[in-house]
């Protein structure tokens, strides 16, 4: 674990060598803060909540978190530095942990960035913080599983904006079955499947504070079958 908190440490200060850190604690919190005061009709309702807030944040996630992990494999295969870290004492699973707890502490500061919204939402009237907690628990949940599937496709490419490409359309596959279905006609049996691998309707739990145990399973599952994916790749790229 040593190991994987170094190499963390190394893909965090090399997001703030970048513009993608910036780019990334900037665009979240605006991104977030105008759909949910201007275009979210949050004023027109008139309530202290942030429902529609955390209904945003899944669709946000489409792009800001492809947008974390495309380099993070991507570039080291690219410029030769892959082969490098694998000569290094580091065991595949330091490697995944350590590019996984690296980007999801970039995330975490994002995250952290939004409290503005909630906080102006208490100075504006009565909040119930119960499900401001459990929203921000489940947006980590739902963003540790985002960056688990970015840098397993990150891993498969040289290519920064292919794995991001990537990574949108898997993430959008993701996420929008619960907005579509209705438009789209399949059977009850379909529209279950889908519904059960939704990461949007699996969050909408979370953000009301309901912290039910298939949704957490859920994510923590969906997170270490991607983070094993990413292993084997490297495993195999190693070996080779």
């Amino acid at each position: 674990m040593k190991r994987a908190l170094l190499l963390a440490r190394r893909e965090c200060a090399a997001a703030f060598d970048s513009p993608i850190a910036y780019v990334v604690l900037a665009t979240l919190p605006v991104l977030t803060a105008l759909f949910f005061f201007v275009l979210g009709g949050f004023f027109a309702e008139g309530r202290a909540d942030l429902r529609s807030f955390f209904a945003l944040l899944p669709l946000v996630l489409i792009l800001i978190a492809p947008a974390i992990t495309m380099r993070m494999w991507a570039e080291e295969r690219r410029s030769g530095t892959e082969e490098l870290l694998f000569s290094y004492p580091f065991r595949v699973r330091d490697l995944v942990l350590g590019k996984w707890l690296g980007a999801l502490a970039l995330l975490a500061l994002a995250l952290l960035a939004t409290g503005l919204v909630p906080l102006t939402v208490a100075w504006l009237g009565p909040l119930d913080w119960g499900p401001v907690w459990g929203g921000y628990l489940g947006a980590l949940l739902l963003g540790g599983a985002c960056l688990a599937a970015g840098l397993f496709l990150s891993a498969l490419t040289s290519n920064q904006i292919v794995a991001w490409l990537l990574g949108v359309l898997l993430l959008a596959a993701l996420n929008l079955p619960s907005l579509l279905l209705p438009f789209v006609p399949v059977s009850s049996g379909t529209a279950r499947v889908l519904l059960a691998v939704d990461l949007r309707e699996r969050f909408q739990g979370l953000a009301r504070g309901v912290l039910a145990f298939g949704d957490l399973a859920y994510f923590l599952g969906f997170t270490a079958l991607f983070l094993c994916l990413m292993g084997l790749v490297l495993e195999n790229r190693r070996f080779r």
